[in-house]
């Protein structure tokens, strides 16, 4: 499927939002995150761009905090139009998902 990308990279953004939604958290974590729930192949260079884009949106806010190991890490956060847009994501996401598994199921 020629557009499987694009169509993962707006799934992708709601995926974040909602594991960003749950904690603080920072993009190497989401992207640990994302592969325990089954996004084998997703990368760092695929998750920060989308934490950018986020960020730019005003989805997303981020600080800098100390680290346990090492240097200072970002640290991400849903802002109230981030929210908004993570629930409008889960109304579409099931919209989309009832019609088709009506199609697939005939």
């Amino acid at each position: 499927m020629a557009n499987s990308t694009q169509m993962l990279k707006g799934l992708l953004e709601g995926c974040i939002l909602k594991i960003v939604s749950t904690d603080e958290t920072y993009g190497y974590a989401v992207c640990e995150k994302l592969i325990q729930y089954g996004f084998e192949d997703i990368s760092e260079s695929s998750v920060y761009p989308i934490l950018i884009r986020l960020e730019k949106k005003k989805l997303l806010y981020s600080k800098m905090k100390k680290s346990p190991l090492g240097p200072m890490r970002k640290y991400y956060y849903l802002t109230d139009a981030g929210i908004k847009e993570l629930d409008e994501f889960i109304d579409t996401w099931n919209f989309v998902k009832r019609n088709v598994e009506n199609v697939l199921e005939g």
